[in-house]
C-alpha cells in the first residue's frame, strides 16, 4: 500500500490555500498533501497508535463489515464507526457501501507528514 502525504498548516492558511486553489491562482504539485491538519495535535488524536493499527489491520483483513471489524478488535460498534467516521472525513480510509453492510477499506498505512 502507498504512503500518504499529510500536511499541517494553520486553518487561515488552509482557507487561503483552497480559495487560491479555486480562483486558478495556483495549481498543487502531485507531491503536495491532499489532506490537511490544523495542528499537530489533531494529527495525533487521528492517527493514533490505536488507530494506525486499526488501519493497518483493515488493510490486512479486509473485514466484510464495521461488525467483523469491531468483532476482530473487540470494541463496540458505535465506538468503532464513530472513529472510522473521523477517519473516512480526513481520506484515511473509505466507507464502501455493499448490500445491507459498510465496508471499511484502508487508503494507506504509511504517512508522510509535511509541517
Amino acid at each position: 500500500m502507498k504512503s500518504m502525504v499529510i500536511g499541517i498548516m494553520p486553518q487561515e492558511k488552509i482557507r487561503a490555500r483552497v480559495l487560491s486553489i479555486a480562483r486558478g491562482e495556483y495549481k498543487p504539485k502531485a507531491s503536495e498533501p491532499k489532506i490537511w491538519f490544523t495542528s499537530m495535535r489533531s494529527l495525533a488524536e487521528v492517527l493514533s497508535d490505536e488507530n494506525r493499527a486499526l488501519l493497518r489491520l483493515i488493510s490486512e483483513i479486509h473485514p466484510e463489515s464495521i461488525t467483523s471489524l469491531a468483532e476482530l478488535t473487540g470494541r463496540r460498534t458505535s465506538n468503532l464507526s464513530r472513529t472510522l467516521k473521523t477517519m473516512a472525513n480526513y481520506g484515511l480510509i473509505e466507507m464502501q457501501r455493499e448490500k445491507n453492510q459498510v465496508k471499511p477499506v484502508a487508503k494507506a498505512t504509511e504517512f508522510r507528514i509535511v509541517a
